[in-house]
C-alpha cells in the first residue's frame, strides 16, 4: 500500500543518454538497448518516438540520496526500460576544457513498465546492510487520490507523449540545459511554445527568462522542470494544442 509521502514507482530496460564520468573533449552519445523508446538523430535535433508497449506506463521513482548509479544498475540487471537524464558539464583540467556527464535529477529514475513490473521492483528492493533507506520507493501522484482509497495517492506516471518531450530535450548535448525550480524563474512562466528550429527543434514547454535569456521550460511534474539553454524569438512558435513534430 502507497501512503501520502512523496515518493517514486520502478523500473524497465535501459535507455541511458550518457555516463555519469569524465568523457574528455566530447560528450558520449544516447546509449540504447532494442527495448528502449527508439531516439533518432536527424539536423533538428533528437526526435522521439516512444511506441506503446501493452500496457506499461512510464514511472516515476525516487531514488535514495546519492545512489542513481547503484539504482540504475539495479534495474539494469533487472533487464527493464529505464531513463537516467544525463548533464553535460563544461569544466576545465589542466588548462583544457572538457565535458563531463552527470545525473541530471539524482533524485529521480523513469521507468517503462507495467503496473505489476514496478510492484514487483519495489518489493525486489531490498535495504542494504547499513542503509537505512531503500533504494528505490514510489513517487506519488498528489494531484489525485486512489479509487479504493480517498486517503491515498497513487504512483506517479508520465503520459508517453510528454515523456517524449522529455527525452527529446534532456537528450540534447548542451551544457547549458539545467534543472531549475520556480526561483530561478525571473518573470512567469509565458506562452506554450515550441521550438521549430535549432537542436532544440521539437522540444514544447513554456517561455521564460533565467538568468537574463529567453529559454523553454519543460515542466514533467511538479518537482521537475528542465530548462533549454537560450533560444531566439525567431526559432519558436506559438501552438494551442499538440506540439509539432517534423521530419527532416
Amino acid at each position: 500500500m502507497e501512503d501520502n509521502t512523496k515518493q517514486p514507482p520502478t523500473a524497465d530496460a535501459s535507455l541511458y543518454n550518457g555516463q555519469p564520468t569524465d568523457t574528455g573533449s566530447s560528450c558520449p552519445s544516447a546509449r540504447l538497448t532494442s527495448c528502449t523508446p527508439s531516439i533518432s538523430k536527424n539536423k533538428g535535433g533528437v526526435s522521439v518516438e516512444n511506441v506503446p508497449s501493452g500496457n506499461k506506463q512510464w514511472f516515476v521513482l525516487r531514488v535514495s540520496y546519492g545512489r542513481i548509479i547503484k539504482a540504475k544498475a539495479f534495474v539494469k540487471a533487472k533487464g527493464l526500460e529505464y531513463y537516467v537524464p544525463m548533464r553535460y558539464k563544461e569544466v576545465r583540467k589542466q588548462g583544457k576544457k572538457r565535458i563531463i556527464t552527470e545525473p541530471l535529477l539524482p533524485s529521480f529514475l523513469f521507468v517503462h513498465v507495467t503496473a505489476e513490473q514496478v510492484e514487483t521492483l519495489i518489493h525486489d528492493n531490498k535495504v542494504v546492510t547499513n542503509e537505512r533507506r531503500a533504494l528505490l520507493s514510489y513517487y506519488f501522484d498528489h494531484t489525485i487520490h486512489r479509487q479504493d482509497n480517498s486517503y491515498c495517492n497513487p504512483p506517479l506516471t508520465i503520459q508517453n507523449e510528454a515523456m517524449n518531450n522529455f527525452i527529446r530535450l534532456t537528450s540534447t548535448k548542451n551544457p547549458h540545459i539545467i534543472p531549475i525550480t520556480s526561483d530561478n524563474i525571473q518573470f512567469k512562466l509565458g506562452d506554450n511554445v515550441v521550438v521549430m528550429e535549432g537542436e532544440f527543434k521539437g522540444v514544447h514547454g513554456k517561455v521564460a527568462r533565467i538568468a537574463g535569456q529567453q529559454r523553454v521550460i519543460v515542466e514533467l511534474f511538479d518537482d521537475c522542470l528542465v530548462a533549454t539553454a537560450y533560444v531566439p524569438k525567431e526559432a519558436i512558435s506559438i501552438y494551442k494544442e499538440s506540439p509539432v513534430h517534423e521530419q527532416l
